[in-house]
């Protein structure tokens, strides 16, 4: 596969390459900003895989991946977010975000299982995106499809409160979208509800949510990236 990885941060970028270089036999590059990638996008015939910042200086990685995925129509696309692994609070099986510290096991695993599933496209679960836009503050409208369904999830200021899917509304229609596994999504940041049927914090509501779903928590594995900061 040929890999495009945005960081802001040339060590984290650097150990990205190094890594896909020592344990894949992928193609990879690294650029440091959305402009950067878009003209690397022109000088290239092909590109799988696109992992990127979600927010940085130069980057809005929701921006990125929509771009880029006009020019490679099968383009998959995986999140840095910068906040710490330690802020979640579920851990999503087969993830496609990772906080720093960058766990570069379960990134090479998700990149490997990429590589046989390429037919499914570029879906997430739905509580591994709501998460990380619930962490970065997000404020805006989610459009969940799976499967000839389609739901609506609205967030404010990293606070769900609303959702709707299949005739239901609030948190049944979350629940359901949960049920869903794997979407695409589309994000709008301009939108707002007509009223707010959710309420309660939002790692509760997606943890109420997921409840009982097996297989959908896993256990922390080692990590990959620079040490914590001590403050």
């Amino acid at each position: 596969m040929q890999i495009l990885i945005v960081h802001r941060d040339a060590e984290i970028g650097a150990q990205l390459v190094q890594m896909m270089k020592a344990y894949t036999a992928h193609e990879c590059e690294l650029v440091r900003t959305d402009a950067a990638a878009f003209a690397w996008a022109e000088k290239h015939a092909r590109c799988h895989f696109l992992l990127t910042q979600f927010e940085a200086a130069g980057i809005d990685g929701f921006a990125l991946g929509g771009g880029l995925s006009e020019r490679f129509p099968r383009l998959q696309t995986a999140f840095f977010p910068a906040y710490r692994a330690s802020e979640q609070r579920l851990e999503i099986r087969d993830t496609k975000i990772f906080p720093e510290p960058i766990d570069g096991e379960r990134l090479l695993e998700m990149l490997q299982h990429a590589e046989t599933s390429v037919e499914r496209g570029d879906v997430f679960h739905p509580a591994d995106i709501l998460q990380m836009c619930c962490l970065c503050r997000k404020s805006g409208a989610f459009q969940m499809i799976s499967a000839g369904r389609s739901g609506l999830v609205f967030l404010r200021n990293g606070k769900l409160t609303y959702a709707e899917a299949e005739g239901l509304c609030g948190p049944e229609a979350l629940l359901k979208i949960i049920t869903w596994e794997y979407v695409e999504f589309a994000y709008d940041s301009s939108l707002r509800p007509t009223a707010e049927t959710i309420s309660g914090s939002w790692d509760k509501v997606l943890i109420e949510a997921v409840k009982g779903r097996k297989g959908q928590v896993n256990t922390p594995i080692p990590a990959l990236g620079r040490p914590a900061r001590q403050r």
